[in-house]
């Protein structure tokens, strides 16, 4: 009788071994899968996981990696830079991405300089400059690379990762949309159906522009200057406590 047992619950341990070598294979090709689908747009080491994440995302509902530009740089006429995290080409226009990762709850205005994260039920409080003036900013300075970029729309999407809550955002201008990462496709629908499809006066043009500002965003002293850049806009360097 114990034999019995003892001979069941080798049988039971040895099952439950093969299941979870059989789980574990399959977790890690959907991973390879994964990572190589994300690769066919960027480098995984670009970048933050939340904007690598919404590329599979966009990559997973069908959407062509041609369509899709990550990390782009575009040096202004005053020598800084402007970094975008995601653009993406569409019929009805040039639909720019910025990803947030925050927690806690978020205030905001579009008219407001800084926007606010809550955390500890009200206990702490922190202040993050405006996404929505950060990416009209990216926009403004796309637009001024290409003369075609003129007559083409273009779209703002603020995109939240984490687990955080738009407690109150207001005064969000027309053609710019704020959304939490799981409700992306319902603005890129919304986009779809009440937009005509845009002419583009040269697509292969557009292609190529975007894809010199992405080669830009790979540039090493270029990407240096603009950390040094946003260093000396913060500041922090010359605070004496």
């Amino acid at each position: 009788m114990e034999l019995t047992i003892i001979i069941s619950g080798l049988i039971g341990f040895f099952i439950s071994l093969i299941g979870f070598f059989i789980i574990s294979s399959i977790v890690k090709s959907i991973r390879k899968k994964e990572r190589e689908l994300i690769s066919s747009v960027t480098s995984l080491s670009r970048g933050t996981n939340s904007e690598l994440n919404l590329i599979l995302k966009l990559l997973k509902s069908g959407i062509p990696q041609v369509t899709i530009y990550h990390d782009l740089l575009i040096k202004k006429n005053n020598g800084k830079f402007s970094q975008i995290d995601l653009v993406l080409v569409t019929s009805e226009g040039i639909i720019v991405f910025e990803v947030k990762d925050y927690s806690g709850w978020i205030f905001g205005s579009g008219n407001n300089t800084n926007w606010t994260q809550i955390l500890s039920y009200g206990k702490r409080k922190y202040k993050f400059y405006n996404p929505i003036k950060q990416n009209n900013n990216h926009i403004t300075e796309l637009r001024k690379t290409l003369k075609q970029f003129e007559n083409i729309p273009f779209f703002s999407l603020i995109v939240f990762f984490g687990d955080c809550e738009l407690k109150e955002i207001n005064y969000v201008p027309k053609g710019t949309f704020v959304v939490k990462s799981h409700r992306v496709f319902e603005v890129l629908n919304l986009i779809k159906n009440e937009n005509e499809p845009t002419e583009y006066t040269n697509k292969r043009e557009v292609v190529n522009k975007l894809k010199e500002l992405v080669s830009l965003g790979e540039n090493v002293e270029y990407q240096k200057k603009h950390i040094e850049n946003i260093k000396d806009m913060v500041g922090k360097d010359r605070i004496f406590k």
